[in-house]
């Protein structure tokens, strides 16, 4: 078995910290927790569950947190993972097999690292965007985190070896979690003095810029885009972090969007963006919404059509967050599309492709039954073609599909109903 040993740093985490060491239990010899001043009761919690946990006075200094828990560590191999992080079932069996490969395969003394995939979740559960990212890694006297916030360990590259296969949980980014942190506020402050003692440096530039974004007001919003102009006419965004690149196009795409004045630079900053990143899909995605608002429809369809084709044939770069991890968004775009340009069997077509994926989604089902009646379907009709997605002989998805279609003024649900089979009206 691979020693490995669990480490975290904590500050008021009571309500993550039981689910953050749970997934650790089953591969982890040790679980090391490091609390930098919480005044809830994860210092006691922690304990309860079995933990080394150790108090470390908070010096505004990520790193030093984080190399006082591996200076306590006593395994093989490191999982450091934030207290919002964790891993399901399957992906903690995944690291343990991948653990045990690398440590009896030959030449494995290379690998120091693994970087796996971060997917960030909403409230729902549902993925919204994903990096790679290294939380697992050798215990080595030369592993260290460098850096005061957004601290990386120091790695070779050649020495990491990427399992994008192997995904992380992240629920801090969900929209209850950043209005229950005053992270926010913390990472901004740290950046600022970062940024002060490095004003050259690009990614630090993009870091506040993007904790910044991240705020409702709009002197921070202002601040951000200015912090990302100067990035951006630097000519050096090669030299920065891909995720940061990716979410400084991301923020001067969408301000640039909904500002009718503005959509010719938006068409522009999509260019850029894809003159950087040729295989992102998102911002394919954005090019074919900047080219519909400008009332190029069959040129949008195209663009379309190619991000699907991209997301089809497996393109799947880390430039790319929101698309891969949440295709119906790319497919929901795609309906809106087709009736633009009158491509009723398209927008049928999408339809049913999002409501496979989510068959809940009321939003995509109505106006689908809502477009086949327009256009002469019958209730039978529209029965025959749903039952790809829904078991129209059980009660409970006709009654959906029923209930549904009478909200949307579609169908009168009695007559619907009338039309469905014997054993389910």
């Amino acid at each position: 078995m691979v020693r490995l040993s669990q480490c975290m740093i904590v500050k008021n985490e009571e309500k993550n910290i039981e689910k953050a060491m749970a997934w650790a239990k089953d591969i982890a010899f040790e679980q090391i927790v490091v609390d930098t001043g919480s005044t809830d009761r994860t210092f006691e919690l922690a304990e309860r569950l079995g933990a080394d946990v150790y108090h470390f006075e908070w010096i505004d200094d990520f790193s030093a947190a984080k190399n006082f828990a591996i200076e306590k560590a006593t395994g093989d191999w490191i999982a450091f993972l934030d207290a919002d992080e964790y891993l399901t079932t399957d992906n903690v069996k995944r690291l343990s097999n991948l653990l045990e490969e690398v440590e009896s395969g030959q030449g494995s003394k290379d690998t120091h690292a693994i970087s796996c995939l971060i997917v960030n979740i909403n409230d729902s559960g549902k993925p919204m965007t994903r990096f790679s990212s290294v939380r697992v890694f050798r215990n080595l006297p030369s592993t260290r985190f460098k850096g005061s916030i957004h601290e990386q360990p120091t790695i070779n590259a050649s020495n990491i070896i990427d399992a994008d296969y192997i995904q992380i949980i992240h629920t801090g980014y969900s929209e209850s979690a950043r209005n229950e942190s005053d992270k926010g506020e913390r990472n901004i402050n740290l950046l600022r003095k970062e940024l002060k003692a490095n004003p050259n440096n690009l990614n630090l530039k993009l870091y506040l810029a993007n904790s910044l974004s991240m705020s409702n007001d709009t002197k921070d919003q202002n601040e951000a885009e200015q912090l990302y102009l100067k990035v951006l006419n630097s000519k050096k965004t090669e030299n920065v972090h891909s995720i940061l690149r990716v979410k400084m196009y991301i923020f001067m795409i969408t301000k640039y969007l909904y500002d009718p004045d503005k959509l010719q630079e938006c068409k522009e900053m999509c260019h850029l963006a894809l003159k950087e990143m040729p295989e992102s899909v998102d911002f394919l995605y954005f090019l074919a919404l900047t080219l519909s608002k400008m009332g190029k429809n069959d040129e949008a369809w195209e663009v379309l059509k190619s991000c699907e084709e991209k997301l089809v044939n497996g393109s799947d770069s880390e430039d790319s967050l929101m698309i891969p991890a949440d295709p119906t968004i790319l497919f929901g775009q795609m309906i809106l599309a087709a009736k633009n340009l009158n491509d009723i069997e398209n927008v049928i077509l999408y339809s049913i492709h999002v409501l496979t994926m989510d068959r809940t989604r009321t939003s995509i089902l109505g106006p689908c039954i809502a477009t086949m009646v327009y256009y002469g379907a019958s209730n039978i009709e529209i029965i025959e073609l749903l039952s790809n997605v829904y078991d129209m002989n059980n009660h409970e998805d006709a009654k959906f599909v029923a209930t549904t279609a009478e909200e949307f003024g579609a169908v009168n649900f009695a007559s619907f109903v009338s039309d469905l089979p014997e054993d389910v009206k």
